[in-house]
C-alpha cells in the first residue's frame, strides 16, 4: 500500500542549482491568523530535479486545460499579489468566504 498525502496548497518552492523544493501545507486545527482563519502549517517537502518539475508543469497544464474545458473551475484574473495559499475554490456567489468543510476542522 502507498501513503496518500493531502495538502490544502503549496507553502513555497525553492530552487537550489538544479533541485526544486515545493512545500506542502495544510490548514491548521489549531493556529488562527488574525482573522480567525485557519493559518497554513508545513507538512511535507517534494524535493526533484528541475527537468521533472518541467514535466510536472506540463502535465498539470493539461489535467488544468481539461477542468476548464469541463467546467469544473473556472480562471480567474490574476491579482495583484498572489496569496501564499491558493483556496481550493473560488469564493461563494455571494462574495461570502466558504465554510471549511475539512473533516479535520469543526
Amino acid at each position: 500500500m502507498q501513503t496518500e498525502i493531502y495538502a490544502d496548497g503549496i507553502g513555497e518552492i525553492t530552487v537550489t542549482g538544479s533541485v526544486l523544493r515545493i512545500d506542502l501545507v495544510s490548514l491548521s486545527a489549531t493556529e488562527r491568523d488574525a482573522a480567525g482563519a485557519p493559518k497554513a502549517a508545513f507538512r511535507q517537502r517534494i524535493i526533484m530535479p528541475l527537468d521533472g518539475f518541467a514535466n510536472a508543469s506540463d502535465l498539470i497544464q493539461k489535467v488544468m486545460q481539461g477542468l476548464i474545458e469541463a467546467g469544473a473551475i473556472q480562471r480567474r484574473a490574476p491579482e495583484a499579489a498572489a496569496p501564499a495559499v491558493v483556496p481550493d475554490r473560488a469564493p461563494a456567489p455571494n462574495g461570502a468566504p466558504h465554510r471549511n468543510t475539512s473533516p479535520n476542522f469543526a
